[in-house]
């Protein structure tokens, strides 16, 4: 066991939709604890936005399509070209359409599978790959949802939720199959959280009222709070922890 549980001294690693929201915040939090960071985002992240993470020159960001299977490949070969090595993946991009099911077309529903679905399994194995042609004793972490765990909501919201319960099983299958290499595979899911993904529902104050309501803790998250459980999950402080997924939802799947 590491003298510093908590310690990321020494460590690189990756987080994909990192230049905003739970990304964001989990790439502040990775650096805080000593990780150097890479940002992989399909926009171009700002100077002034990979800046806060200080150290600058420590930290870079790659841009990078998650759904793009050849576009990943190329950011994370930029990414072993200039840190050697890679002993993190948070794997935070995601993406949702909000439709009733007998409205959504399936261009919609492979937009979304694309994105939450395939670009984590993608980036997983990519990192994996790379992890075990290193000898890296390596950890991933995902980004699920309350919504991969219950079917309710207070709109449709299909592909999404199937996607976010798809991450559950694929962090349990990842898990089993990567343990004998050292990697291990878990995953958060967060409750609704204040960032941009929510912008539209942030915009409704009596929709806020409903999931504070809903919510034993009567809130909505910060994404520091899901960051935090990221880091926990990404360190050598959870050495032990492989194939589970941790809610950090303010107790609503206790309900």
């Amino acid at each position: 066991m590491a003298s510093d549980p908590f310690s990321l001294k020494g460590r690189f690693a990756a987080v994909t939709g990192g230049g905003s929201g739970i990304g964001l915040a989990s790439a502040q939090a990775l650096a805080n604890a000593g990780a150097r960071v890479v940002l992989l985002d399909r926009n171009p992240v700002a100077a002034e936005v990979l800046a806060t993470l200080g150290m600058a020159a420590e930290h870079f960001a790659v841009t990078a399509d998650v759904a793009d299977e050849a576009s990943l490949e190329a950011a994370f070969q930029a990414v072993a070209d200039k840190a050697g090595k890679l002993d993190i993946l948070v794997n935070s991009a995601g993406t949702a359409i909000r439709r009733p099911a007998v409205e959504l077309s399936v261009a919609d529903w492979e937009t979304v599978v694309n994105v939450n679905m395939t670009g984590t399994f993608l980036a997983s194995r990519i990192a994996a790959r790379q992890m075990i042609a290193a000898g890296i004793k390596g950890s991933i972490v995902n980004v699920s949802s309350i919504m991969g765990f219950s079917g309710g909501g207070l709109y449709p919201n299909i592909s999404y939720q199937t996607t976010k319960g798809a991450i559950v099983n694929m962090t349990r299958a990842l898990a089993v199959e990567w343990a004998p290499n050292g990697i291990r595979v878990n995953a958060v899911a967060p409750t609704y959280v204040r960032t941009p993904f929510i912008a539209g529902l942030m915009a409704d104050p009596e929709l806020i009222a409903r999931i504070e309501a809903m919510t034993p803790l009567r809130r909505l998250a910060d994404p520091e709070e899901v960051a935090n459980a990221i880091l926990f999950l990404a360190g050598p402080g959870a050495s032990m922890v492989t194939g589970h997924t941790l809610p950090v939802d303010g107790g609503f799947l206790a309900q």
